[in-house]
């Protein structure tokens, strides 16, 4: 096999320019052209960062519920700077449970609290997940890590937990729900948990120990009960 020896291309400098207008011109393109593309990249703001990982649905969510809106305000305010002169990241701060009838919003408001955070000049490292789909990561099966998986959403400074009652009920059900909420709890990570059950509901489909921690670390929300997705289909 033959082998081709080449010198090596320097990193930088006049000798790089000049290789690479050499072999524009050979292929008849304008350099000019070529560094009015390089030279500006298109900026990707943090809320850019966001709203790639969002769920499409919910890329223009935007949080108007007034305790909402106090959650999100005390999340960055308590948010600190990992090092001096560095981005304050939101590490520690209140936890929210919005409870309400399906299509009352609860999703929509979520999203739109993780907008408001990044907004407000605050980094945020956060995951989604509903209930249901949550359960089916940590269920133990052939090939996946469940305890690994647990630990990775125990320990996300920022969790969404949509739909928390929506999953049947069962005593694996409500041990790893009292896991992953003890340890949020014993952290003081915020969460923001959505419910179709009236909050008196949740006790007999969560447990003493899961209801006791969520009353302690979560300012609760009722909303009213309409289904706003019925509404926008009528009007």
């Amino acid at each position: 096999m033959r082998t081709r020896n080449r010198e090596p291309l320097p990193l930088g400098g006049t000798g790089t320019v000049d290789r690479l207008a050499r072999i524009l011109a050979a292929r008849n393109i304008d350099p000019a052209a070529v560094t009015d593309l390089v030279d500006e990249p298109e900026p990707y703001s943090p809320l850019d960062a966001l709203l790639a990982g969002m769920p499409p649905r919910y890329r223009a969510a935007v949080a108007d519920h007034p305790q909402v809106l106090t959650w999100a305000r005390d999340v960055a305010e308590a948010a600190v700077a990992p090092s001096p002169g560095a981005r304050r990241q939101v590490t520690t701060g209140p936890s929210l449970l919005m409870a309400g009838v399906v299509g009352a919003g609860k999703t929509h408001q979520a999203y739109g609290a993780v907008r408001r955070l990044v907004q407000s000049g605050v980094g945020v490292r956060w995951r989604a997940t509903t209930a249901a789909d949550l359960y089916a990561d940590l269920r133990p099966r052939p090939g996946a890590d469940s305890e690994r998986e647990l630990t990775a959403v125990s320990r996300c400074p920022l969790l969404i937990i949509d739909d928390l009652g929506a999953a049947k009920a069962s005593e694996w059900v409500e041990e790893v729900t009292y896991r992953l909420i003890n340890r949020r709890y014993n952290h003081m990570l915020p969460t923001l948990i959505t419910t179709n059950l009236a909050i008196k509901d949740l006790r007999a489909y969560l447990g003493d120990r899961v209801t006791s921690r969520l009353a302690q670390m979560t300012t609760r929300v009722e909303f009213e009960p309409v289904d706003r997705r019925r509404l926008r289909t009528t009007a």
